[in-house]
């Protein structure tokens, strides 16, 4: 790919030498610096040549004097000393029952309410992260802090004479033992976000390592699903790219045949033959969320792990490339072999949004404005293709509410003006209403008696839906808290929807397992259900424990269930995976909604509230 000028200069331009313009956004009833002379104003002022002098300065209110004197002469009289006795013996006890009474509460121990506390979020938010350790497949490190778990899968990517290659690793998507590369993807991409906003957050609950290694497990893998055979010849590379989208058989046309869905085994018990599925060409949307996956990753480790950061967005251009340029563009599912099996568990309706998606976050992770041109270019392709029981909806499906987000941060703190100012002020005015349907239900959205968003109700497994809704608009109640502005914008009761997962509901039921006094004890999940006795259980051996009534043995500590249905009931079986089956995507929602209601740490300035002003925008040099 040619190299092309970096946005709003050359490569090499340095902020403090250019002459700098502003633009006033009405949203946020501030100036912000500008790329242009268009619609600008030339500012000759030396705070502005810090980028973070952008932020306005806080207003302080002068108290004005109290209408009336503090000093007020009282004349008192004792009329009787035994009714001054009796009012002082009565004050006392009082006293001394409030103070009993604290102390009892205060040294008692406390059961967890699941009731929002940053103590609880702190707990919830590092249980949550166990759950993809116990979702890894192939060669465990040794501190793998799962126990029940061990090495797996470690002869995927070679299940047939022909096929040869290195698929170890990644995770398993949920309870059973299939590695999704559609799924997979969007997991990566959104851990990586939450890691690049709230990196303080993270650190200062002590799980920025454990994040940042889950994220590497994930990207490890994705970087091996991506391959140009090194003896092609021809111009037109895209005859002889491979992506390959699916690790394990999903063919239940047999029901006799042994495969991840027809045999409940554990992981590290699997025999059969485990397939690959891959796709030579239409496979946008598979690519294009790989492709955000890589670049959101690679900034993840830009400052820590240089190296390895540039080998993820070097693959990362390289597949959009691929798929940009591909002739026949479209959905991974719509082919046989390249993810027919995959219809049924994780459909893909459209490729547009995720094409966009790979844009912007390729726009993040080099500065190079072409990308952003090009996510520009398809937004409103994008948005006409978003089916109408999509819209407002982030998750693995649909991007676009997320993709709204991002480029208003971008509008927001960058702005970039001409000629993107109008594509992202349609952008920020699509985040605004998004936050108001969140908030203000109305015909857009409904929720169950107990206060649970319902964003796809026709559909199970609603807490996926709900979490990720939280953390875009605790996210975006961050941008607007840094810029000092809340007008004109909307923001949800984000915090009630975790409260909900974390036991504030009308079952008083935690949702997250191994959290609080109640939760799930029969889940969905294969590794979970089966005991670890050193007993290798076969396919027909392995279903006693998927129809038993008896709790898992194995404790799926941090995983996020299904959830309840539309009236707030839950049924409490393993073979009732619509309301207890986990999934790495339902659970990066809800570790993202987690770290961004998370209090924000000591050492973190007022105006931040523990986001990141500044490390998203590290690759573009204004």
């Amino acid at each position: 790919m040619s190299e092309t000028k970096s946005l709003l200069g050359s490569p090499q331009s340095d902020i403090r030498d250019a002459n700098l313009y502003v633009h006033s956004i009405s949203e946020a009833g501030r100036i912000v610096p500008s790329a242009s002379r268009w619609s600008s104003i030339e500012i000759d002022d030396g705070r502005f040549h810090d980028p973070t002098a952008v932020l306005p300065r806080s207003h302080y209110m002068i108290s004005t004097p109290p209408k009336y004197s503090k000093s007020v002469a009282f004349n008192l009289v004792i009329a009787d000393k035994r009714s001054l006795k009796r009012f002082i013996a009565i004050s006392i006890s009082l006293v001394l029952l409030i103070l009993a009474a604290f102390l009892i509460l205060k040294f008692l121990p406390h059961k967890e309410s699941g009731s929002g506390t940053a103590k609880d979020l702190s707990k919830a938010l590092s249980q949550a992260l166990l759950f993809f350790d116990a979702q890894k497949s192939g060669i465990l490190p040794e501190n793998n802090p799962v126990g029940f778990r061990g090495n797996s899968g470690l002869h995927d990517g070679n299940a047939s004479k022909t096929l040869h290659v290195d698929l170890v690793g990644g995770f398993y998507d949920s309870g059973n033992n299939i590695k999704f590369g559609f799924p997979a993807a969007y997991t990566i991409t959104l851990l990586s976000w939450s890691a690049i906003e709230y990196k303080n957050k993270y650190e200062s609950i002590g799980e920025l390592d454990h994040v940042t290694d889950i994220i590497k497990w994930g990207s490890d893998y994705l970087l091996k699903v991506f391959r140009e055979p090194p003896n092609s010849t021809t111009t037109d590379h895209t005859d002889h790219v491979i992506l390959y989208s699916q690790a394990r058989s999903t063919d239940t046309s047999r029901e006799s045949a042994d495969n991840d869905i027809n045999c409940w085994q554990r992981p590290e018990d699997m025999s059969y033959p485990r397939p690959v599925s891959l796709c030579r060409s239409s496979a946008s949307d598979l690519a294009g969320e790989t492709v955000a996956a890589l670049s959101a990753a690679s900034i993840v480790f830009k400052n820590t792990e240089k190296q390895y950061s540039e080998k993820l967005v070097h693959a990362a251009q390289k597949m959009f490339d691929f798929v940009t340029k591909d002739k026949s563009q479209g959905v991974y599912t719509q082919l046989r072999g390249c993810g027919a099996e995959a219809r049924e568990y994780y459909n893909s309706s459209g490729y547009l949004d995720e094409l966009v998606w790979a844009g912007t976050w390729m726009f993040f992770a080099t500065g190079n404005s072409t990308y952003l041109q090009y996510a520009l270019d398809n937004f409103q392709r994008a948005v006409n293709a978003e089916l109408t029981q999509d819209k407002g909806v982030l998750y693995w499906n649909n991007k676009l509410p997320a993709n709204v987000v991002l480029l208003s941060r971008l509008r927001y703190f960058i702005d970039p003006g001409y000629p993107y100012e109008t594509i992202l002020k349609t952008c920020s005015n699509i985040t605004t209403k998004l936050m108001c349907s969140y908030l203000y239900l109305h015909d857009n959205f409904n929720k169950t008696a107990g206060g649970l968003i319902l964003l796809r109700p026709s559909e199970s497994a609603p807490l996926q839906y709900a979490a990720a809704a939280a953390f875009l608009t605790k996210l975006y109640k961050d941008y607007l808290h840094l810029m000092q502005t809340s007008g004109g914008s909307c923001t949800s009761e984000e915090s009630f929807t975790v409260r909900y997962i974390l036991g504030d509901n009308p079952l008083k039921l935690s949702y997250l397992v191994g959290f609080g006094n109640k939760y799930p004890t029969h889940v969905h999940h294969r590794a979970a259900s089966i005991p670890q006795d050193d007993q290798a259980y076969s396919c027909g051996a392995g279903k006693r424990w998927l129809f038993s009534r008896d709790p898992n043995p194995n404790l799926l500590v941090g995983a996020m269930v299904a959830g309840p249905d539309n009236e707030d009931k839950f049924s409490d079986k393993r073979d009732a995976p619509e309301y207890t089956e986990p999934t790495i995507s339902g659970n990066a929602g809800l570790v993202a909604a987690l770290v961004a209601l998370l209090e924000a740490p000591s050492t973190s300035n007022d105006i931040s509230g523990g986001l990141d002003q500044l490390g998203i925008f590290t690759n573009i040099r204004p």
